[in-house]
């Protein structure tokens, strides 16, 4: 049975949301199998199934057909039979996917972020929007943390054991405290750029020069820009920006039209991009097979950060969330994880958390009994802005390149990794395989080249579906935890009688 709506419907948002009946549904909101199975019900629906997930079966058929190709090249003769020139031109149709990439970064994280700061207004729930931000930033928040730890600890980028000198730095003289202190105010400076201009291309650093004083040689620290995006930057402009947008009322919207149609042309770019990924990452699958000396260590790192995603996506998703749950409202969680599983089955089929909306919708409401005016709002903010499984990806995707590259990281480096892992998932598009793109905007921030990209993409089509299924599961506790706390605020109310009690008069 669905739940009375609670007194007090804020701003009318029970009314001006659309309702899940007014949106197809993609599955029967039945279980998938007692209807005659899902998308596969009629020619229509598999033919429907089919074109939908097009590009994730031309992802795989390229990255199947990659290795094999590099495999060939290199019984072949693999490098040394090709010659630079060779190489260079196989690997070709691969660096131009990533070119492809790094160009749309810049109008992706400036107009989503703009776009989805002005368009979010936290006063429509009144009371509740501070809690639902609040809850959706810190699960976000632990899913990252999660997954750089999980990186941390079981190094997917370090295929062996006498390769494991990740985290080593160099002896050098001077005192480590003060270089942590001046990458600390790196941090902040870049947070707040001095040329929004410059920052696009440029951020910055300090370097260490060693000068001989007393006969001793020492490092001195000197400051000044390096190339490189200044990602930071770039993010808290644009948060700003959209939150004075917003502010602005009527006189705003202009530039909010604006940067909505600005996002939504980026989206397309995005999405006719990753139709040429295919191709881009058949090359650079090969490319890489042909480039490495031991296959086998392409195999295992890719295997060793699949168990990695995986994993935390399953900590995140049935121990955090629902111990989260819990101790919030004291009901059981996977009670509430069963009502809504017809909405995790969307999810897992189309990779969208988008597509899955209506769905969750209807679950939360008629299993769960969540109320409308809850759902509606915190569902549709959760859908654009609460990506708990993009977050830990990008957590463990940017600790795996920064150990193939076998460089160090600081805590500064890893409070950068956290800080854009978040911010990146909310300008991730919403299109299956989309999330890799906002990978590269991390390998900005942190300096890290990103060719190797070239790895994540051969395998994010088989983590994007458990990616957005706990996208989707983190959006329904937040439903629920607000239900909760809307009912327990109205049972422990003395007069709620008096809430609705209006006057008229001066």
């Amino acid at each position: 049975m669905m739940a009375d709506p609670p007194k007090g419907d804020p701003k009318g948002l029970a009314a001006a949301e659309p309702t899940a009946n007014d949106v197809p549904e993609l599955v029967p909101t039945e279980d998938p199998g007692a209807a005659g199975g899902g998308c596969c019900g009629s020619r229509d629906q598999v033919s429907r199934c089919r074109r939908a997930n097009l590009l994730v079966l031309l992802t795989v058929t390229a990255a199947v057909a990659g290795v094999a190709l590099g495999l060939g090249v290199s019984w072949a003769g693999g490098a040394v039979a090709l010659g630079p020139a060779g190489l260079e031109a196989f690997a070709f149709p691969g660096e131009l996917l990533l070119r492809l990439l790094m160009m749309i970064i810049l109008p992706l994280v400036v107009c989503s972020l703009i776009s989805g700061a002005a368009n979010v207004d936290p006063s429509a729930l009144g009371r509740l929007g501070a809690w639902t931000l609040l809850f959706f930033l810190v699960t976000t928040l632990l899913a990252s943390a999660l997954g750089v730890g999980l990186a941390l600890a079981l190094q997917p980028g370090v295929a062996f054991a006498a390769s494991s000198s990740f985290g080593a730095t160099d002896a050098v003289e001077g005192d480590s405290r003060e270089e942590v202190l001046y990458s600390f105010l790196d941090l902040v400076r870049n947070v707040f750029p001095s040329n929004l201009v410059s920052a696009a291309f440029r951020s910055y650093a300090t370097t260490y020069d060693e000068r001989g004083v007393d006969g001793t040689k020492v490092k001195v620290p000197v400051g000044g820009e390096v190339e490189g995006m200044n990602i930071l930057g770039l993010v808290m402009f644009a948060i700003v920006f959209g939150v004075a947008l917003k502010k602005l009322g009527p006189e705003g919207e202009l530039l909010i039209r604006f940067f909505n149609a600005f996002n939504k042309a980026t989206i397309v770019l995005v999405s006719w991009i990753m139709w040429y990924a295919p191709v881009g990452i058949l090359f650079l699958v090969a490319g890489t097979i042909v480039k490495m000396q031991d296959v086998g260590m392409f195999f295992t790192i890719l295997g060793k950060y699949i168990l990695c995603c995986l994993l935390g996506h399953v900590i995140h998703g049935l121990l955090v969330l629902p111990l989260i749950y819990f101790v919030f409202t004291c009901k059981n969680p996977y009670r509430f994880l069963w009502g809504f599983r017809t909405a995790l089955f969307t999810a897992f089929m189309t990779a969208s958390s988008s597509a899955t909306l209506p769905t969750m919708k209807k679950c939360v409401e008629e299993r769960n009994g969540v109320a409308k005016h809850i759902s509606h709002s915190v569902l549709s903010i959760g859908s654009t802005f609460n990506k708990d499984g993009a977050a830990l990806f990008h957590g463990v995707a940017a600790v795996f390149i920064v150990q193939l590259n076998h460089q160090s990281l600081d805590f500064v480096k890893i409070i950068t990794i956290l800080v854009t892992a978040i911010t990146s998932s909310v300008g991730a598009p919403g299109i299956p395989a989309g999330g890799v793109l906002t990978v590269a905007i991390i390998l900005e921030a942190v300096s890290l080249p990103a060719h190797d990209v070239s790895l994540i993409l051969a395998v994010d089509w088989l983590l994007d579906q458990s990616r957005t299924v706990l996208n989707v599961e983190g959006d329904a506790f937040g439903a629920g935890l607000l239900q909760s706390y809307v009912d327990h605020t109205e049972s422990w109310s003395p007069v709620p009688e008096l809430i609705e009690v209006k006057t008229e008069g001066p």
